[in-house]
């Protein structure tokens, strides 16, 4: 299993007349707490792309339990569950406040699409050599 956390400060301008962070928003911090997954593992997205690899989302649920705030420091835990091995990667989401109270549970599933053909095509090598280590039991 491989798991990064990535914090993020609420500011005014994501939330609602009560202070309280729009549901919207949601998957914007799923996509920041992706995109710092992949970071950690020394890529981005656009390296990705310059493999000729793009990811569309074609899923995503979300599960809302308590809301975020103005002001709260909230902490983004993003899980890949299982290697991927075929076309599609889902990333799993929890968000906690500062007092580690579960806000929100996602899951996005991304297609790993070749960017010429627009075809499902699996992950690139480079990335799957650094996630294989994280599950021993299929690397």
């Amino acid at each position: 299993m491989y798991t990064t956390e990535t914090q993020i400060r609420i500011h005014y301008a994501l939330t609602d007349q009560m202070g309280v962070v729009y549901h919207g928003h949601y998957a914007q911090f799923y996509e920041i707490g992706r995109g710092e997954a992949i970071r950690v593992l020394g890529y981005t997205y656009k390296d990705i792309e310059n493999m000729g690899i793009i990811m569309p989302v074609v899923d995503i649920h979300s599960k809302f339990l308590r809301p975020a705030k103005y002001d709260d420091l909230i902490t983004v835990k993003t899980t890949l569950r299982d290697l991927p091995t075929g076309h599609r990667i889902i990333f799993h989401s929890e968000i906690y406040n500062e007092k580690d109270e579960l806000l929100n549970v996602g899951d996005v599933t991304l297609y790993f699409m070749d960017a010429k053909s627009m075809q499902r095509c699996g992950m690139p090598d480079a990335l799957y050599q650094k996630l294989k280590d994280y599950f021993p039991s299929t690397g």
